[in-house]
């Protein structure tokens, strides 16, 4: 499950950081528009797990939602490389952003929920700590290895909408290539207990 946190956070943080940067580099919203822009998303990742996804892991377990949730990510992070030079939000952005979104909360609440159940009461707060600090590493080592992917296919050329496209792209796929390989990950070491389910109730709530 940590691992799981782990990639997650590997995946997520790049795609909230190359969606700003094709936002208003390509697009060229302003950071408060930009910020706007993603409010559907932030506001689909609350309502999901706050509310589905803890009743979706109480009625079909653990391992199938964490599997299901990182290829829903996936997919919603390919989606997202078709981003095009003279794209527009609603077309380029939103709907593939939401199905990411999805995938996201689906994946977290039931990895988050194993990781803080396997730990004894006692040991709820360290355990607690470990899955935060996975989540946060990932998310360092991620953004780290795909800014360097994305400046490797022309990211780092400001003011070239096709260069900073094609790199904000192989960003999207290098993402989507970290949530396939949690998937199998989970798939091959997770069991499909439902037992996280309650902790996965319980930590929801304190999203």
């Amino acid at each position: 499950a940590n691992i799981a946190q782990l990639l997650l956070g590997g995946a997520w943080i790049p795609m909230w950081f190359f969606l700003n940067l094709y936002l208003q580099q390509v697009l060229g919203l302003g950071a408060f528009a930009s910020g706007s822009a993603l409010l559907p998303m932030t506001t689909a990742i609350m309502v999901l797990m706050v509310v589905v996804a803890p009743r979706l892991t109480a009625r079909f377990g653990v391992k199938p939602m964490v599997v299901t949730g990182l290829v829903v990510l996936a997919a919603g992070l390919g989606w997202l490389a078709l981003v095009r030079p003279d794209g527009n939000y609603w077309v380029d952005v939103l709907p593939a952003s939401l199905l990411a979104a999805t995938g996201m909360a689906l994946a977290f609440i039931p990895s988050l929920g194993t990781a803080i159940s396997s730990a004894r009461p006692e040991e709820g707060g360290l355990a607690s700590g470990i899955v935060n600090t996975s989540y946060q590493i990932g998310s360092a080592l991620g953004l780290a290895a795909m800014t360097a992917l994305a400046a490797s296919y022309g990211a780092g050329q400001l003011g070239d909408a096709n260069a900073l496209t094609t790199g904000v792209s192989a960003a999207f796929i290098g993402a989507a290539g970290i949530a396939i390989v949690g998937a199998l990950i989970a798939a091959g070491t997770l069991r499909g207990s439902r037992a996280a389910a309650p902790a996965a109730e319980r930590e929801s709530a304190n999203v």
